[in-house]
């Protein structure tokens, strides 16, 4: 039997291009879901993707990490710092996946960990993150660890601009 090597850490500049290809992903991917047409239009990373990412990777109020299994990268995660009106500052996981084929074995976990490591070093008063209604799989990773919902957004379509084409 093989063991396999999971982990995370800091993306590099060479893991841009393929945290690019994942972030197109990801997105083809949750944009069809319930509520992923307005999401992919209002929290969705911006558009050009490795331009935002770069600037996310360069940032010092950002956090850009990538998943691993041997060295190979099958996952990133995105934390940025966001200031609120009395100046505490909030963790927000804007980005994280991981390859179908690549789930279940740790590589979120550690990716989050790496995430959640960081806020803590940043004096976060909280890290905030965003799951799609009815999205059981993803609402139960944050749970494991520890996040759970503060707020719950609400929506009714008034044209059919705001639903997903059929």
């Amino acid at each position: 039997m093989t063991s396999i090597d999971e982990g995370a850490r800091r993306a590099a500049d060479s893991d841009i291009a393929a945290v690019t290809e994942l972030a197109v992903t990801a997105a083809a991917e949750l944009a069809p879901r319930r509520g992923g047409y307005v999401w992919a239009r209002l929290e969705a990373r911006a558009e050009p993707l490795e331009q935002s990412l770069d600037r996310d990777h360069r940032s010092d109020d950002a956090l850009v990490v990538v998943g691993t299994i041997d060295e190979a990268v099958v996952g990133y995660g995105v934390i940025r710092l966001v200031e609120l009106h009395d100046g505490a500052v909030l963790g927000r996981v804007t980005d994280i996946y991981v390859m179908p084929e690549a789930r279940g074995v740790g590589v979120g976990e550690a990716m989050m960990d790496a995430l959640m490591d960081w806020a803590r070093r940043r004096a976060c008063i909280g890290v905030d993150s965003l799951a799609l209604p009815g999205d059981r799989e993803t609402k139960n990773f944050f749970e494991t660890h520890g996040l759970v919902a503060r707020a719950i957004t609400v929506h009714h379509s008034l044209t059919d601009n705001a639903k997903p084409p059929r």
